[in-house]
């Protein structure tokens, strides 16, 4: 027995081994899950933070920007909104950014279906051309426009920020619908081809509905592009033509009020609400 009770002694720790190593492996791998969560959290929180704080800015009841605020008051809402000059600035900004939507979600569908269906030579070199004005920064970009609109006279001009907004607008468009038309399959419209459709019908009865998600995000990201964009319309605006990113910039040089925070805090909520709604339409869309 006593030799028995010594093997089995000599046997104990080996099999304790046996269930420590999957163990603090477990530990190590859930602690460096831990740390990285950790970390992605801080450096989200540091990305939110600047937009985390304007909210109660905007609701400060003194005449200049302060954090915390002292006390609670909604004046500037009420100063931002009764404005004319605010308010001209707003409407010329949501007018340029519905239209540049309508432009460039029609324009980077179309280019989307050529880049992924069509047979182009030199495809992936027009891909990265219809992408450029999301590299190259968009003061080069608003130079370039304003050395080409002053002699046209399109400076200030509704037309002449409809270009440019759908210049930039227009590769988030391709980017979203590139990724939907991927993920469509092409059976699907060549059944509807072989049933007597034309390629329009085929496209507007079967593609379109299928890819409805990703044109509406796009359209959503269009009009972001455009309604938030502020370094190229510093360069194309002019006093009869003035975008609500223009005016935030002269108003920061020459006028910081908290009206500052509450228009920002506008246009936060406005960039939420369209891409929550957005995220509602396409989960009911996928639920049904």
């Amino acid at each position: 027995m006593s030799t028995e009770h010594a093997q089995l002694r000599g046997r104990v720790p080996a099999v304790i081994d046996i269930f420590a190593a999957p163990t603090s492996r477990a530990y190590s791998r859930a602690a460096g899950i831990i740390a990285i969560g950790a970390g992605i959290g801080c450096v989200l929180f540091f990305l939110l933070l600047p937009t985390l704080i304007v909210l109660p800015m905007s609701l400060s009841e003194t005449d200049y920007l302060e954090f915390p605020p002292r006390g609670l008051t909604l004046k500037w809402y009420s100063a931002y909104f009764n404005d004319p000059d605010w308010m001209a600035a707003t409407w010329f900004s949501l007018k340029i950014a519905l239209a540049t939507t309508a432009t460039a979600t029609v324009a980077g569908t179309m280019a989307a279906l050529a880049i992924v269906r069509g047979c182009l030579p030199f495809r992936s070199t027009l891909q990265a051309l219809a992408l450029g004005p999301m590299i190259v920064p968009h003061i080069i970009l608003g130079v370039a426009l304003y050395l080409a609109f002053a002699p046209l006279q399109l400076t200030g001009s509704f037309f002449g920020f409809l270009v440019a907004h759908t210049v930039l607008a227009v590769p988030y468009v391709i980017i979203t619908v590139t990724a939907s038309v991927q993920r469509f399959d092409p059976t699907l419209e060549l059944a509807a081809l072989n049933c007597g459709a034309n390629r329009l019908q085929a496209f507007f009865l079967v593609v379109l509905p299928n890819i409805i998600p990703g044109v509406a995000a796009a359209a959503v990201f269009a009009f972001l592009a455009s309604f938030d964009e502020a370094t190229v319309a510093f360069f194309i605006s002019d006093i009869s033509g003035k975008s609500i990113g223009r005016k935030m910039f002269e108003d920061i040089d020459f006028n910081l009020t908290p009206v500052i925070a509450a228009v920002s805090t506008v246009l936060v909520a406005t960039s939420l609400l369209l891409m929550g709604t957005v995220h509602l339409l396409n989960g009911r869309r996928s639920r049904s």
